[in-house]
C-alpha cells in the first residue's frame, strides 16, 4: 500500500528536493505541498494524506500550532516534524502538541525514509541525536492518571511492550497474535486511557511501574 505524503515547508527548494527523494521510493507518493499552516490544513482535509512532513518555523503560525489544529480535525493523521531546531525544549513541545516524530533537517536520505515509515506504522520516531531521556515522566507535561484497573491483562501486556519501544509487528510476534489484533488493542488502550500518543503511553506505563 502506498503512503500518501503532504510536504510542508516555506522553502520551495527544500520541498522540491524532498519531492524528488520521496518520488524515487515506489511505496511513497507526494500528494501535495504547502508553505503555511493555513495551506496545510486546507490540503490535509482535501487530500487526506497518511503522513504530513512538517516544518516548525513557517510564516504566520508555527508548525507546533499547525499540528494541534491538524490533530483536532484529523486525529488519525501522522505528523513527522522535519526541522532545523535541535533544542530539547522544542522537541518536547512538538511531541506534546501531537507530533508523531521529530527529525533534524541534516538527516540523510535513508533516515528520512525510515522516519516516515516508522510514524506511518504508528511508532514514535525521534532523531538519534536528540536524547531519549527527554521522554521521561519528569520532563513531559502532566498526563492523565486514570487507574490501570479498566485494562484487561492482554491490554496491559500490549501497553508494556509498546512502552518499551516494540513495533506492532514485534508485539504480534511476541504474543502470537495478528497485527490487526494488536492494532485493536492499541486503539482500545488509547480510548480507555484518554491518551493520544506513544509518549503518553510511556509516561502512563512508567507511572504504574510497568517498565
Amino acid at each position: 500500500m502506498t503512503t500518501r505524503i503532504l510536504i510542508v515547508d516555506d522553502h520551495p527548494v527544500l520541498r522540491s528536493g524532498l519531492r524528488v527523494l520521496l518520488a524515487a521510493d515506489p511505496g511513497l507518493e507526494v500528494v501535495g505541498e504547502a508553505g503555511t499552516g493555513e495551506e496545510t490544513l486546507s490540503l490535509a482535509e482535501e487530500l487526506h494524506p497518511d503522513v504530513v512532513l512538517l516544518d516548525i518555523g513557517m510564516p504566520g503560525e508555527s508548525g507546533i500550532e499547525t499540528v494541534r489544529r491538524l490533530k483536532a480535525k484529523l486525529p488519525e493523521l501522522k505528523v513527522l516534524f522535519l526541522t532545523m531546531h535541535e533544542e530539547e525544549g522544542m522537541l518536547l513541545e512538538a511531541l506534546a502538541a501531537g507530533g508523531d516524530g521529530y527529525l533534524i533537517k541534516r538527516a540523510d536520505e535513508p533516515e528520512i525514509l525510515q522516519a516516515i515509515r516508522a510514524v506511518q506504522r504508528g511508532d514514535l520516531y525521534v532523531h538519534p541525536t536528540m536524547p531519549r531521556a527527554l521522554l521521561s515522566q519528569s520532563e513531559l507535561p502532566e498526563q492523565p492518571k486514570e487507574p490501570i484497573e479498566p485494562l484487561t491483562p492482554r491490554e496491559i501486556d500490549v501497553l508494556r511492550l509498546l512502552a518499551k519501544g516494540n513495533t506492532n509487528r514485534q508485539i504480534a510476534e511476541r504474543l502470537t497474535l495478528s497485527i490487526r489484533t494488536i492494532e485493536s488493542h492499541r486503539a482500545n488502550l488509547m480510548g480507555k486511557l484518554g491518551l493520544t500518543s506513544r509518549v503518553e503511553l510511556v509516561t502512563y506505563a512508567e507511572e504504574r511501574g510497568l517498565l
